[in-house]
């Protein structure tokens, strides 16, 4: 882990647990904090991270990172299985929460703050707790929970409306909600902005009234691991620089749909996607 001597102000900060998941290939490196925090890095932004882990693997490209880890024994682990009816997702560990006494202060005025829970460790408070910041919530891990075999199950999230009430944007997946349309409304009604996340179908947006769909580009699907995380935090930043959410959303899907093609780590946008993306708009 790096040590950090002297804290600088980020403009990215993420929240939640990097997570050890269990691949054919071996353990790796994951979560949200992970895949939205090197994202946002590679679009030019200064990132810092709050997280629990273990350090049970390398830490990869994430290591030139400021991270702030609260030490635990093992990190939050995930197992996904493939069986004749689907894929399984297991937890086989949960790591401590997080709370706002564990963000260094000069991290308070990010403008950017992700709040990116993989397994219920992030507190729902702490949206009360960056006045001034574009609050992005990726709910994920609030939308789920474990049986005692550790399977992966959606469960509900009575702090939903608190949450985004309170948040300026939120991104989450069809299949977070196990494409319940009544629930994707209620959480829209309570939103300011909300995107979807549809796999190859692209995306919607909900957004003052209205509702937009994005469309992606055809890409030969390796691995669509942390995919949403990199849509999530693309969509987060290119709304704070434009203040336009179809824009916003606009890109995220473009430069999402890149990553599916690469596994792990490596579908962090590479500048000549990002590039790509961005022209698109003119």
């Amino acid at each position: 882990m790096q040590q950090l001597t002297r804290l600088e102000p980020v403009d990215y900060l993420v929240i939640g647990h990097l997570t050890c998941d269990l691949s054919p290939d071996g353990p790796r490196l994951g979560g949200t904090a992970a895949y939205a925090a090197l994202t946002a890095q590679a679009l030019g932004l200064r990132v810092g991270v709050v997280t629990s882990w273990g350090e049970e693997v390398p830490m990869g490209p994430m290591r030139h990172l400021p991270i702030i880890n609260f030490p635990t024994e093992k990190s939050t682990t995930f197992e996904n299985i493939t069986t004749p009816e689907g894929r399984v997702q297991l937890i086989h560990h949960i790591a401590p929460t997080l709370g706002i006494n564990l963000v260094p202060d000069p991290w308070h005025s990010a403008p950017i703050v992700h709040l990116g829970p993989v397994a219920q460790e992030v507190d729902p408070t702490l949206v009360r707790n960056f006045p001034t910041a574009l609050i992005g919530v990726t709910p994920q891990g609030w939308l789920r929970t474990r049986n005692s075999k550790g399977r992966v199950l959606t469960t509900e999230w009575p702090e939903s409306a608190f949450v985004l009430q309170r948040a300026g944007a939120a991104v989450l997946s069809i299949e977070d909600v196990d494409g319940e349309e009544d629930r994707l409304a209620e959480m829209a009604a309570s939103c300011h902005i909300l995107a979807v996340t549809e796999a190859e179908q692209g995306s919607r947006l909900y957004w003052n009234g209205d509702v937009r769909r994005f469309t992606t580009p055809r890409v030969n699907k390796v691995d669509d691991t942390g995919a949403g995380d990199i849509y999530a935090a693309a969509f987060f930043t290119r709304l704070y620089t434009t203040r336009d959410p179809w824009e916003a959303a606009r890109f995220a899907t473009q430069l999402a749909s890149y990553s599916i093609s690469r596994k792990g780590l490596d579908s962090i946008p590479t500048s000549s996607e990002i590039q790509e993306s961005m022209v698109e708009v003119l």
